[in-house]
């Protein structure tokens, strides 16, 4: 008879336990119909928020990000749908970093 196993669950790492690599930096999802923003808790106390994809909704994105004080942007788009919102963010932030992970690479597409 074959003795069962337990199985391991693997460790999980508390936020509190990783380290910071750059405290301003924001992750976006965007999809067709809105795009969906995070940035550091330290910055603002709702630091998770879904925008719409018109080209207000889009200014609007660049300035919150511009008042959470973010200086690097790391983006998750399937489509073309980072095209606007990096031509908005272009003209809006004086420097910055701006990627886009695609097929688990980072592609950087600006840096002043």
């Amino acid at each position: 008879m074959a003795k069962s196993r337990k199985k391991q669950s693997p460790k999980k790492s508390s936020p509190s336990q990783l380290q910071k690599i750059n405290p301003h930096a924001a992750g976006i999802d965007l999809g067709a119909r809105e795009h969906w923003v995070c940035v550091p808790i330290e910055a603002t106390e709702q630091n998770i928020r879904a925008f719409g994809c018109s080209t207000p909704d889009l200014l609007t994105l660049a300035d919150w990000l511009e008042e959470c004080h973010v200086t690097s942007v790391a983006l998750e788009s399937t489509g073309v749908e980072w095209i606007p919102l990096f031509q908005i963010y272009q003209r809006t932030q004086s420097s910055g970093i701006f990627g886009q992970c695609q097929n688990g690479q980072e592609r950087t597409r600006a840096q002043k």
